[in-house]
């Protein structure tokens, strides 16, 4: 065979090769690895997403002075799978005017059937909201409302008929969180402007104030509307539920009380702040009823009333660590108004540090009422001009009149311990039942200074008080008997709540 003939087929074979790897390469570099191209697709459904709902950047731009501007960054947008609801992903439009209480009721419903879900109120954003209840029992647990924005009650009054009794109400959750760095604001002012303070019962404890030119000054008058319902709401209210939690956030202003726990087991409040004027009628900051193993620590509350408030039911609550003031203290009461059972049981208040509060500690209860109070222990509490820092009155009464009566709700293990610093009306008011006397009550490292400001000023008072001194007290507490009241004393009651 020649040469010539064995390099036809050699060079034939050369360009089949040489054609073949053209193709294979020309072949890979046009293709896309599946992530890319699962990249590509999601970043192209996501911009029509965003085109589709209108989620321009200009959306989130408020014109209304008064709040601040939205931000100009793009939302956040809900991804299929997420369990994190962003109310402005529901229409919701943060600009401090525009009702956004369906999106916030969208926003609830989505996350509802979500466990652990949550929902986010982002910051920089106002959020006009009217009555409005997140309720269960159907609601996935440990559900978290992440409050980091503002939200605002309406101030007209055709959002609120002819009164409700609260304005976010929280109902038969379990493991539900309220957590965030934002404000709840009630829109109090316009509650109290549409009214004579002669709508709201004044603390009964003012009986025992007297200024030293015998003349009692009215609160300064309030140019008085009278647009908005004589019924006025409590600002968050849980009802019902299991293990909640709130921290973090601020609610101010409330029309009245600004967060009440009413028939819950599991209760957590800490490093939360109420904000209101001294003078706001009955604008309690925690209220507390039929509720149990609550614990409230590392809070500061300044209201018009008490800055805790512990109801008829409540047992295993302990507080500490707290600043309370201006406000009415922390008050076990009023109790037993009207003929009704009370029971309260196993309350604890330590570390606290109160100022310019009428009241420091306290139990209060009506005539007539039943049952118990029992296990209450007041330790480490430190008063700054406070009018009255220990008191307990079982003739409690907020009306123009009461009637005498014989029965009482009674008090047993009510323990007083290292109670010190400035007071300008009275050290120490223990007014006790005649039909049911206070018994075991204990006072050890009382140390109470007068401060002479516009008040009479008054020594330590008991009646039917026993109980007794574990160590000397200043000034002398000299009233309470020590030891326990005579048999021909009536004093039962105990075992109505231990049924």
């Amino acid at each position: 065979m020649s040469s010539s003939s064995f390099r036809k087929p050699t060079l034939a074979f050369a360009i089949m090769l040489l054609v073949w790897w053209s193709n294979v390469e020309s072949s890979s570099s046009s293709r896309v690895s599946p992530s890319r191209r699962h990249r590509a697709v999601a970043e192209s459904l996501w911009r029509r997403k965003g085109k589709g709902k209108g989620h321009g950047s200009s959306h989130h731009h408020s014109t209304k002075p008064k709040s601040p501007s939205p931000p100009s960054a793009t939302v956040p947008r809900q991804a299929p799978d997420s369990k994190v609801f962003n109310v402005l992903n529901f229409g919701a439009k943060g600009d401090g005017a525009t009702d956004d209480t369906k999106a916030f009721q969208d926003a609830w419903a989505s996350a509802c059937k979500s466990e652990a879900s949550v929902i986010e109120v982002p910051a920089k954003y106002v959020f006009l909201i009217g009555p409005i209840s997140f309720s269960g029992p159907y609601c996935q647990h440990n559900i978290v409302f992440q409050l980091d924005g503002t939200i605002i009650a309406p101030t007209s009054p055709a959002r609120w008929g002819s009164g409700l009794l609260q304005w976010l109400e929280f109902t038969k959750l379990v493991g539900l969180t309220i957590r965030g760095s934002g404000t709840i604001d009630g829109s109090g002012d316009v509650w109290w402007q549409s009214g004579p303070y002669d709508d709201d019962p004044l603390d009964d404890q003012s009986k025992l104030i007297f200024p030293t030119n015998n003349t009692f000054q009215k609160p300064n008058p309030i140019p008085m509307t009278g647009k908005m319902p004589r019924i006025k709401p409590t600002a968050i209210r849980f009802y019902g539920s299991f293990n909640v939690t709130v921290t973090g956030i601020t609610i101010q202003r409330s029309a009245q009380c600004h967060l009440k726990f009413d028939n819950c087991i599991g209760v957590s409040v800490y490093n939360f702040t109420v904000t209101s004027p001294g003078d706001s009628p009955n604008t309690d900051g925690i209220h507390l009823q039929n509720s149990k193993d609550v614990l409230i620590r590392s809070s500061n509350i300044s209201c018009g009333d008490d800055c805790v408030s512990i109801q008829t039911g409540c047992t295993n609550v302990y507080i500490h660590n707290m600043n309370c003031g201006p406000g009415h203290g922390i008050s076990i009461g009023g109790l037993g108004r009207d003929n009704t059972k009370a029971c309260v049981s196993n309350i604890t208040v330590r570390d606290v540090y109160m100022q310019n509060t009428m009241n420091g500690v306290r139990i209060k209860t009506w005539q007539g009422g039943s049952g118990s109070v029992q296990g209450v222990q007041f330790s480490n509490i430190h008063v700054s001009e406070v009018q009255l820092p220990i008191v307990i009155d079982q003739y409690y009464c907020d009306k123009t009149k009461c009637t005498n009566q014989s029965s009482a709700v009674a008090l047993a293990g009510i323990n007083y311990e290292n109670i010190r610093g400035t007071y300008t009306v009275k050290p120490v008011h223990l007014a006790c039942s005649d039909h049911a006397p206070c018994v075991d009550v204990t006072l050890r490292n009382i140390q109470l200074i007068p401060q002479p400001q516009k008040y009479h000023m008054y020594d330590p008072f008991c009646w039917q008080t026993f109980g007794q001194l574990l160590s000397p007290t200043v000034p002398a507490v000299d009233c309470v008997q020590m030891g326990k009241p005579s048999s021909k004393k009536i004093h039962g009651d105990e075992d109505l709540c231990s049924a």
